[in-house]
């Protein structure tokens, strides 16, 4: 491990503002990327093309930004010139200029000397200079500069990989208005490993101005949190990230989550079922002499990838006479990679000593035993080698994900073929299926490809069906969906009260008697992984309170939650109004909670406890709240396959057992009731008890619906977050609920002097 000198603790200071090299302000999605997705052309004379590159991310997007006006900013892959901003297959491409000390300094030095090996667990030593950092900073100022000058108001901006990690932070500075996203392509490491880097808390701080920031792997997004704890001692509670903001103690909400990426599995399907390219895969076969097993490897030429060990294996395997060069074959695809690094010139000479040594030892007049390609090849190509291969090896040491795995698992639609996995690539952990190995174990990975050479059709087609099922249901359209799912969740909302709220504020203070009804969960109090935990944000109460001390005001919770369990998290003031479980709970004015279970009910509790404790004993992640009248499956904690199957079941099994339930679905839970009622029925009840001519009510989620609803022309219905509503106004978070209920109380005291 190099180190020029110690370090200084630069400043990540925001992007200033530079003039903007595309139409300001137009763009309501923006994704950031070190290159844009396309390629440079220049024909003879001069003439410049764009040609769109292939890749899962660009598939993935596309439609996306099309329908969404959006703009993507990254390099254009020519060092020393200025493009202007132009429009290429229908998506708006905003160039970023590096010049050639950018390239040595930002990209192959910090970028891929610095963190890449540091990242990957050290395979390699990484080195530290303070002269690439500065470089780092500034080229990432370059990139938060430009995407934040194209960017629309409340614009959603999607930063990508580990190239412009400062990027977050600084687009957050200069434009608070942005919701923004980042993805972490490849691993992030464990905390002993993080620690080595000088610059490791800036790097945190830089990610920390995300809204959402994702992983491959659930245990990257935990090395993340770990390193946060220990660095910035923020609490932090399952994939919940508290960023204090330095403004009254008040902090700001980030999700650490993975959301491991995917592929257009369709598309190569589709590619595999073209007469020509499966022609192609018999062609190379032939010309390969038609071995009994062919076998493939496919990567970039890159010392994560292991495939000095795979070449290690197979080359032992020859020599033990366990496999013959007659009748295996090993294809290694291995594409050209940041050939100016000296780590990767000298891996190059590596492996293809390795190569020549082996073949000089082992092939034969008619056959070779590696046929090795030091050179990329179109998808087409590609996906006719996965045809043609019967064994695919992926032994990498370290990965984020491992596309190739996918790919060859998409490619064969004729469920055939055995993917051996190393177990330390992202894939590993969706695709179980597979022959997972320890490449770093020579003699393991030799028995894996022995049985996978070896392995019976009938096995070969079930683990394919299996693995072809998993990347059919989980492909990029998905991962990047449930990605913006998570970020657009209600962060993209402008924080502050809008105009026309604040007119219609001014029109409800007035009532002659108001009713503000208010749901807790995600309205009054930030969602929490733990429902118990839960608690109104600093400044609620006395907001409340200033309302109560009003006349002609009434106030209420409105509440999916059991009355006790309310109580508990809210503490209520005694004066407010209370309705739980949806509104089959209720304590107006009294101490008594109003509530009359007949005996067939409480039969069908003890039912639907049995069911569902089933269900979440069997799948981690899941937990049951019991209510008066019913129970709720929580499934916040799970990953969203596990979820999706916990409620599945649940449905499936209560729709045959109890059919006559009241099903309600929220955010993350699943609730079950033996009696019917809703947030609307509990409006309207407090309506009429209260005598209200006008009710103000907000909630966020998709049971408070019923309650926007129930309400009146002249009522007022706030939606916190985004997402399809009735209500007619809507705020980012409960930090903007605590203000309106503030603005509320001002109004009607001012109206009354």
């Amino acid at each position: 491990m190099t180190t020029s000198a110690e370090p200084t603790r630069s400043q990540i200071e925001p992007p200033p503002v530079e003039p903007a090299h595309a139409p300001a302000g137009t763009y309501t999605f923006v994704v950031v990327s070190n290159r844009l997705p396309v390629d440079y052309e220049e024909a003879e004379g001069g003439a410049v093309t764009w040609r769109t590159s292939p890749g899962g991310l660009v598939t993935a997007l596309e439609p996306l930004m099309r329908s969404s006006h959006g703009a993507w900013v990254g390099w254009p892959g020519v060092a020393d010139r200025d493009f202007e901003p132009f429009e290429n297959d229908g998506i708006s491409l905003v160039p970023v200029r590096l010049d050639e000390a950018d390239i040595e300094n930002y990209y192959e030095g910090f970028s891929n000397d610095t963190l890449w090996p540091l990242y990957h667990d050290v395979i390699a030593p990484p080195s530290f200079h303070r002269e690439t950092w500065e470089a780092y900073i500034a080229v990432n100022r370059r990139f938060a500069a430009a995407a934040a000058a194209v960017a629309a108001p409340g614009a959603t901006v999607w930063v990508h990989d580990y190239q412009l990690q400062l990027v977050p932070r600084m687009l957050r500075e200069a434009r608070p208005d942005l919701v923004i996203g980042f993805f972490n392509h490849i691993p992030f490491p464990p905390y002993g490993i993080y620690a080595q880097l000088p610059w490791r808390k800036q790097i945190l701080h830089g990610l920390l101005g995300a809204d959402v920031i994702g992983f491959q792997r659930s245990a990257d997004a935990g090395n993340f949190s770990q390193a946060v704890r220990r660095l910035y001692g923020y609490p932090t509670r399952g994939v919940v990230i508290d960023v204090p903001t330095g403004e009254n103690g008040e902090s700001r909400r980030v999700i650490a989550k993975h959301f491991p990426i995917s592929i257009d599995s369709a598309g190569y399907e589709e590619l595999a079922r073209r007469p020509d390219i499966q022609a192609r895969a018999r062609q190379i076969r032939a010309d390969l002499g038609n071995p009994k097993t062919l076998m493939l490897g496919v990567d970039r030429l890159d010392y994560t990838k292991g495939i000095g060990h795979r070449i290690k294996a197979f080359g032992e395997l020859l020599a033990d006479g366990r496999l013959s060069v007659e009748d295996v074959t090993l294809v290694q695809v291995a594409s050209p990679s940041r050939e100016r690094v000296s780590t990767y010139m000298a891996l190059r000479d590596e492996i293809e000593l390795a190569v020549g040594r082996l073949n000089g030892d082992f092939s034969t007049i008619s056959h070779t035993a590696i046929s090795y390609h030091h050179h990329s090849y179109p998808r087409e190509e590609m996906v006719a080698m996965y045809l043609a291969a019967d064994v695919m090896l992926v032994t990498a040491l370290r990965d984020g994900m491992n596309l190739v795995a996918k790919e060859y698992v998409a490619a064969r639609f004729d469920v055939d073929g055995v993917l051996v996995l190393s177990e330390f690539a992202g894939a590993a952990d969706e695709l179980k299926q597979a022959i997972l190995i320890n490449p770093h174990d020579i003699d393991g990975t030799k028995d894996a490809i022995v049985r996978a050479v070896e392995m019976p059709k009938r096995e070969r087609s079930r683990r394919m069906r299996s693995l072809r099922r998993k990347v059919a249901e989980n492909d990029v359209a998905v991962w990047s969906a449930s990605f913006l799912r998570a970020l657009t969740g209600g962060a993209a909302v402008p924080a502050g009260i809008p105009d026309d709220l604040d007119l219609a504020l001014h029109s409800i203070a007035g009532a002659k008697n108001l009713l503000i009804a208010l749901d807790f969960d995600g309205t009054l109090a930030p969602h929490v992984d733990h429902p118990e935990d839960a608690r109104a944000i600093a400044g609620t109460r006395e907001a409340v309170q200033a309302l109560l001390d009003l006349p002609g005001v009434r106030v209420a919770l409105v509440s999916g939650r059991a009355l006790v369990s309310l109580q508990h998290v809210a503490q209520p003031q005694s004066s407010v109004l209370l309705t739980g479980s949806h509104g089959i709970e209720v304590q107006l004015d009294t101490p008594e909670i109003e509530l009359n279970l007949l005996s067939t009910e409480l039969e069908q509790l003890d039912t639907l406890a049995r069911v569902l404790e089933s269900i979440s004993g069997g799948i981690a992640g899941t937990t049951i709240e019991r209510k008066p009248a019913g129970l709720a499956l929580h499934t916040r904690l799970a990953t969203e396959e596990d979820g999706q199957k916990a409620e599945r079941q649940a449905r499936e099994q209560l729709g045959d057992q109890l059919p006559a339930l009241t099903v309600r679905e929220g955010k993350n839970v699943l609730e079950f009731s033996v009696r019917s009622s809703t947030k609307g029925d509990a409006v309207t009840k407090l309506r009429q008890y209260t005598g209200a001519d006008r009710v103000f009510y907000a909630g966020d989620d998709v049971t408070d619906e019923d309650a926007f609803g129930a309400l009146r022309d002249d009522d007022v219905g706030l939606k916190i977050g985004q997402g399809a509503t009735l209500a007619g106004y809507r705020v980012r978070s409960p930090h903007e609920v605590t203000q309106v209920l503030a603005r509320i109380a001002a109004l009607r005291a001012g109206q009354a002097q």
